[in-house]
C-alpha cells in the first residue's frame, strides 16, 4: 500500500473558552464539531470546522504556543469580507488587501494573538 498524506489540522492555543467560541464560532462562522476535557475543571480541547477546514483549539499549555499564524485558502473572499464586516464585531474590522504576490487577503487576530489569514489567489492556474 502506498502512503498518502490526507490533510492537516492546525492546533491553536486558547486561554478562555467563552472568548474562543465568540471569536471562532459567532464571528468567523466555524461550527463546533466536538469538545473534550479529561475532567470538569481541566483544560478544554475542541475541534471546529467550516467547509473542509478543521481547526483544533487547545487550552493545554504543552500543545502549542500562542501567536501562531495560519493561512486558509478561500473562494469568494469578498463575500467573506462583507460577512465579517457586517457582524459589527467589536474587536475586529479587517480590511481586504490586494497583495504584491497576486492574492487578496483578510487578516484577523484572535483574542490569543493567533493570526488567521484568509486568502484568494488572483492568478488562475492553467
Amino acid at each position: 500500500m502506498q502512503m498518502n498524506l490526507q490533510g492537516i489540522i492546525p492546533i491553536l492555543r486558547i486561554f478562555d473558552e467563552r472568548k474562543a467560541k465568540e471569536f471562532y464560532m459567532d464571528y468567523l462562522g466555524f461550527k463546533l464539531d466536538w469538545e473534550h476535557r479529561y475532567e470538569q475543571d481541566f483544560p478544554l480541547y475542541i475541534q471546529i470546522s467550516m467547509g473542509n477546514i478543521k481547526l483544533h483549539l487547545s487550552e493545554h499549555h504543552g500543545d502549542c504556543s500562542p501567536g501562531s499564524a495560519i493561512r486558509i485558502e478561500v473562494n469568494g473572499i469578498e463575500e467573506l469580507h462583507k460577512r465579517l464586516i457586517g457582524k459589527q464585531y467589536s474587536y475586529s474590522r479587517p480590511g481586504l488587501e490586494e497583495t504584491p504576490w497576486q492574492s487578496k487577503e483578510i487578516c484577523v487576530i484572535d483574542p490569543f494573538a493567533n493570526k488567521i489569514i484568509f486568502y484568494e489567489d488572483l492568478i488562475q492556474e492553467l
